[in-house]
């Protein structure tokens, strides 16, 4: 007999009933019942019910046994009585009753329990990881996440590309955050940055003659924490594709993503492929406030600033001749509750740092608030006509300059779905944001800037570069989003060396300056450069989706926390004096804030 099994403690069955069997793992709950003790015996593949009389051959070994000792127990397979089978359990209908057992490694007290769900202190969990990974959920979605990371390879195959790796220690990238450096000791002075993303190296694959590209690519970015998003590192199904359009990329992807949402939805619904919407930017950004909606729910914002020029609600006509904009974020059924909701949302928006939300609340029929009551019965009747209120709705009106306004409506939309339960949450919603801006101003700088991805192809290419407004090109440029998280972005590149220096003077950048920063792709762009394209999609937030997860704390081995410090191995921790001279490096401590 193997040393320490013969079968793992999710695999027996009663085909095993009277056979002599042999099982390892950690000792999840321990039960004693007087007369009998019972042990929950867990490893990486299940659970299994170890027993032993009082008086049985094992009973002083299992009996001292803390939760989390790793023990070796060889026994026979019993069929449970009918009343103590658990169904809940794949080994529910057996146990073992135990003839030997041998403690590999007993454990002290825990920090933390394994057993159950209960909620933890985050920095206990981190600090000990090892334990937290044990605990039922996580460890599932894990597995979970490699199975997904699987499956996208083997979609990715079959649908004609290649797995290559690209270099991490490379040169400093315009991808929008901030690069980690890492200091060269043979060329003192100079620095190498871990990528962002291997744009540059992915589009040099394509003009080297590598038609279809992909890798999951460990991407490296120095900024701020948040729940969708890990400080340091994260992953992506990065992608290219020689001579093709936007469109291609959208035919040969939405399989691909749309398969492995299917694959691992646990029967949910997914947008099928071939039918995610194709939204273009400025529409999403009217209709849903946002670049990534949540389809799921069902609130369309409308412009409604006609409908308040010269009207009796001063405050809005004030604010329309002054050039900003209206915008009414519907709320069904709202109407025939109490005000308290209305009120509620709109201590919420100031809370959130703008001067309110206005509102119309219909009951029975009668409009009702501030706004009704000023901008006119006849005025009112024709608003709420246009929005296709019903007698007992609501609607609340986000006011500003665009871009505020925008944003407000769309914060409240997604407050006012989830406080009036509109959000179907057990389904999977994709579509394309397409025709993004090719550049955007930026207030700080006063100055122009790239929008996006500054390697993109403007539309319309180099005459509208020359000759339209900047701030009017479109990029063919695409994000792939589902249930209001980017999953996805991409476009068409810009191949052309000519195109490249006109779009980067646009933003205050030579050409000398950008061949000295870009000069692999500039060079590159003068021997055959094919049309290409493609996208990365993260591969850490499509697994938080798949796994109902809310943090991606949840669906990572060993993450940091919110302060970008590994709590378990002790990162970032001061060099070593010697290591510094070696790298040429000396240390300047911050100064102290007055």
């Amino acid at each position: 007999m193997h040393a320490y099994r013969t079968h793992t403690c999710g695999a027996l069955t009663t085909a095993e009933v009277g056979n002599e069997v042999r099982v390892s793992g950690w000792v999840h709950r321990k039960r004693d019942h007087g007369d009998l003790v019972f042990i929950d015996l867990r490893d990486h593949y299940g659970m299994v019910q170890i027993v032993t009389e009082v008086d049985g051959p094992v009973f002083q070994v299992i009996e001292s046994l803390r939760a989390e000792s790793v023990v070796t127990v060889t026994g026979k397979v019993v069929a449970r009585a009918k009343e103590a089978v658990n169904p809940n359990l794949p080994t529910g209908e057996i146990e073992i009753r135990a003839l030997d057992a041998v403690v590999l490694s007993a454990a002290a007290d825990l920090p933390l329990p394994v057993a159950g769900e209960q909620e933890y202190p985050e920095d206990i969990r981190l600090r000990y990881r090892f334990l937290d990974l044990r605990r039922e959920t996580l460890h599932a979605n894990i597995v979970k996440r490699t199975k997904i990371i699987s499956d996208m390879r083997r979609r990715m195959e079959g649908a004609g590309f290649t797995e290559y790796s690209t270099p991490i220690l490379t040169a400093s990238s315009p991808e929008g955050a901030r690069d980690f450096l890492v200091p060269s000791r043979i060329h003192p002075g100079k620095f190498y940055a871990l990528p962002q993303a291997p744009q540059q190296y992915k589009q040099l694959l394509m003009v080297a003659g590598f038609d279809r590209y992909f890798q999951i690519a460990p991407c490296f970015r120095d900024e701020d924490p948040r729940a969708d998003r890990l400080p340091g590192e994260f992953y992506q199904l990065d992608l290219e594709m020689s001579f093709v359009r936007q469109e291609d990329v959208w035919n040969t992807m939405e399989p691909v993503i749309a398969e492995v949402f299917e694959a691992f939805a646990d029967g949910k619904p997914v947008t099928p492929a071939g039918s995610f919407p194709r939204i273009p930017h400025a529409e999403a950004m009217l209709k849903y406030g946002s670049d990534k909606p949540d389809l799921r729910n069902p609130i369309l914002i409308t412009d409604v600033t006609e409908h308040f020029h010269g009207s009796g609600f001063g405050i809005f006509a004030s604010l329309v001749e002054s050039g900003s904009v209206i915008r009414a974020i519907p709320a069904p059924g709202a109407g025939a509750g109490s005000r308290k909701f209305f009120d509620d949302m709109n201590n919420w928006a100031r809370s959130e740092g703008y001067s309110g939300l206005g509102y119309i609340n219909i009951k029975d029929g009668v409009p009702g608030g501030p706004i009704a009551k000023n901008h006119g019965e006849e005025r009112t009747a024709k608003l709420i006509e246009a929005l296709g209120l019903g007698p007992n709705d609501g609607v609340f009106f986000a006011a500003g300059k665009e871009g505020q306004a925008a944003k407000l409506a769309g914060l409240a939309r997604i407050r006012v779905g989830e406080q009036l339960d509109l959000i179907d949450r057990d389904r999977f919603e994709l579509c394309w944001i397409v025709d993004f801006p090719f550049y955007e101003y930026d207030e700080d700088t006063k100055s122009i800037d790239f929008a996006h991805n500054p390697f993109s192809m403007p539309q319309g290419g180099l005459d509208a570069l020359e000759n339209q407004d900047p701030l009017s090109l479109k990029a063919y440029q695409y994000d792939m989003v589902c249930n209001g998280y980017e999953i996805a972005s991409g476009s068409i590149r810009n191949q052309s060396p000519e195109l490249m220096v006109k779009a980067f003077e646009k933003v205050g950048l030579s050409q000398a300056d950008v061949e000295e920063r870009f000069g692999g792709l500039y060079r590159a762009f003068q021997y055959g450069a094919p049309p290409h394209g493609g996208m990365a999609a993260g591969v850490d937030r499509i697994v938080m989706l798949l796994c109902g997860a809310q943090n991606l704390r949840e669906i990572t081995l060993f993450p940091m926390n919110q302060r970008a410090e590994d709590l378990l191995m002790g990162a970032p921790s001061p060099a070593e004096f010697k290591q510094l001279r070696e790298l040429h490096i000396r240390v300047v401590e911050p100064q102290a804030k007055a």
